[in-house]
């Protein structure tokens, strides 16, 4: 008899666990983004890439885990509060120039489908994206025409010629 109803409890564990453990995947996602790219040349060697956002579910899935894929390389994304993410990622400048950017996210479900392809060398563009972001990285810029330092040795330059003119002036 004990057998028989620990068979069953294991039975039931075996079937259910499934059920209950199963993640709901996120229906008709809405997405709102704000994206930070470096700009300025003199102050870094690499661009960054910082892509922050909100995600809602149409069907109420809350927080689900996701994964990015960005020029077919794949990234963590982290969750930074109630379905807030944010995805990163550093690229030398001369592989960085300026133009559109994507950021295909994935769900587990879609995220284990773009590994398989990619394991079975298929093509992975017929993976669909959970959802996908784009945005423009304007390049960096180059700085001023003229550098500060070369400026304040001008002016310096203008200054004491000014003054050494007006010494002269009054010496005469």
């Amino acid at each position: 008899m004990a057998s028989s109803t620990v068979a069953f409890v294991a039975t039931c564990l075996l079937v259910l666990i499934p059920v209950f453990s199963s993640g709901e995947s996120c229906v008709k996602p809405k997405v709102d983004h704000e994206t930070y790219t470096t700009t300025e040349k003199v102050t870094s060697i690499d661009t960054v890439f910082l892509v922050e956002f909100n995600l809602q579910c149409s069907n109420g899935v809350k927080n689900p885990f996701l994964y990015a894929d960005v020029s077919g390389r794949q990234l963590p994304v982290s969750r930074s509060g109630d379905n807030q993410y944010q995805v990163s990622w550093v690229e030398e400048r001369k592989d960085a120039p300026p133009g559109q950017y994507e950021v295909k996210l994935f769900d587990e479900e879609g995220f284990s489908a773009l590994r398989k392809a990619q394991r079975a060398e298929g093509d992975v563009s017929q993976v669909p994206a959970l959802t996908t972001i784009a945005f423009t990285h304007k390049g960096v810029s180059k700085g001023p025409f003229i550098s500060s330092e070369l400026l304040a040795i001008i002016v310096s330059a203008l200054l004491w010629y000014a003054a050494y003119t007006a010494k002269q002036r009054i010496i005469t």
